[in-house]
């Protein structure tokens, strides 16, 4: 049981490589769980980040120390030892030449010290989490790193290194903790999944419109072309009518498929959208799909927001028993899929636009409930907080 001493608050340096996504929202909604909390959170970023983010989340563009512009100078007076332990891990890693990489951390060493920071934390297994674990080799405090998808199945970087050198490693499903287990048998890892507002996103009172949604990228690991495979298999009379949101590298492609296998005037690309149009909209659609699948490359989604979001708004849910989504689709909120299987996805697609309005809105309820209980920030926040307090307390008895 989570305990308020186990929840003590500290301040905390988080490390991205740009900052804030659009995309990214679990990043900065997971910032505003902590700090709910009590925590003082530092955001920084590597890089800066002029791409467009969630309108709510401009405020964090301001707020963010671009790593550039530190000069690092409050490091000089750390000791040599520390020195030594930064110096052998970025000799042992190959992802960013060492150099580079002490340069990078010791101006994420300058901020902790600065801000007098108890603990760092980065978002993806990249360079965020190479510079993280040296700026605390560094500093003396501790580290931890979450990874997400593709940074840990489509283009890992030392991996079980980075696994082996944090104070712990947040895993979003079972699956990638007992990836990350196997790759490093001794680390820490403890499994806390991107959570969602349950009070923003919620069911609506309004009648349906007759139509599925589907959110993502449209990039390959989404699996729109399987999406368009599989409404080319229904028969025109059973064929239910899609709303995708998002942009992406296969927009054209996509398009031009979709003429091409003759659905076009069943699918609707509607480009991107922030994520309070998600929330009004959204509970007026019959349900979500997500056709999730794997990269040629490995690369996979882990634990989608939008599925959680989607749960939260009362919609049943078809998706590919992929990674987290095997743990958030349940029977009594919707069906899984194999992944890449157009068939199975077509018939699942069927049913979940054929479903009554008493069916529906029983299993909608209990997605609602599913995610009250398991994928909410708050409780995404207190997981964090007691395994970095949990992991605090053993390094100080260790010691």
């Amino acid at each position: 049981m989570t305990t308020q001493s186990t929840l003590k608050p500290q301040t905390i340096v988080y490390v991205m490589s740009g900052f804030p996504v659009l995309s990214e929202t679990f990043v900065t909604n997971e910032i505003r769980a902590m700090r709910k909390l009590g925590h003082r959170i530092v955001p920084t970023t590597l890089t800066r980040h002029d791409g467009p983010c969630q309108p709510e989340d401009e405020t964090m563009r301001d707020e963010a120390v671009l790593l550039t512009d530190v000069m690092g100078w409050r490091t000089l007076g750390i000791a040599p030892r520390r020195w030594a332990a930064a110096w052998a891990f970025a000799k042992a890693q190959t992802g960013i030449r060492p150099r580079s990489l002490m340069r990078s951390a010791a101006r994420v060493a300058d901020v902790v010290r600065h801000e007098g920071a108890t603990h760092i934390h980065a978002h993806f297994a990249h360079s965020s989490a190479a510079t993280a674990i040296a700026a605390a080799r560094m500093t003396g405090v501790t580290v931890s790193f979450i990874g997400h998808g593709y940074d840990v199945y489509g283009t890992p970087s030392d991996l079980p290194l980075k696994l082996a050198s944090a104070d712990l490693v947040l895993a979003t499903c079972q699956d990638m903790a007992d990836d990350f287990r196997a790759w490093a048998p001794g680390a820490n890892v403890v499994i806390t999944s991107c959570g969602i507002d349950p009070t923003r996103f919620s069911p609506g009172a309004g009648p349906r419109n007759g139509r599925l949604l589907a959110i993502g990228r449209l990039a390959e690991q989404k699996g729109y072309p399987v999406l368009l495979d599989a409404l080319a298999m229904i028969p025109e009379a059973q064929r239910p009518t899609i709303d995708a949101v998002g942009t992406g590298p296969l927009e054209a492609e996509l398009k031009e498929a979709a003429v091409a296998r003759g659905v076009s005037a069943h699918i609707n690309f509607v480009g991107a959208k922030p994520s309070n149009w998600i929330a009004s909209a959204g509970p007026s659609y019959l349900g979500l799909v997500a056709p999730f699948v794997v990269c040629a490359n490995g690369d996979k989604d882990t634990g989608p927001v939008v599925v959680k979001e989607s749960l939260a708004m009362g919609l049943p849910v078809v998706a590919s028993a992929l990674m987290g989504m095997k743990e958030m689709v349940t029977p009594d909120c919707g069906k899984q899929v194999p992944p890449g299987d157009a068939a199975a996805l077509a018939a699942a697609m069927v049913w979940l636009a054929g479903l009554d309005e008493a069916t529906r809105t029983r299993m909608g309820a209990a997605g609602r409930a599913h995610v009250e209980r398991n994928y909410t920030l708050a409780g995404q926040a207190a997981t964090m907080t007691a395994a970095i307090n949990a992991m605090q307390e053993h390094r100080k008895c260790a010691a």
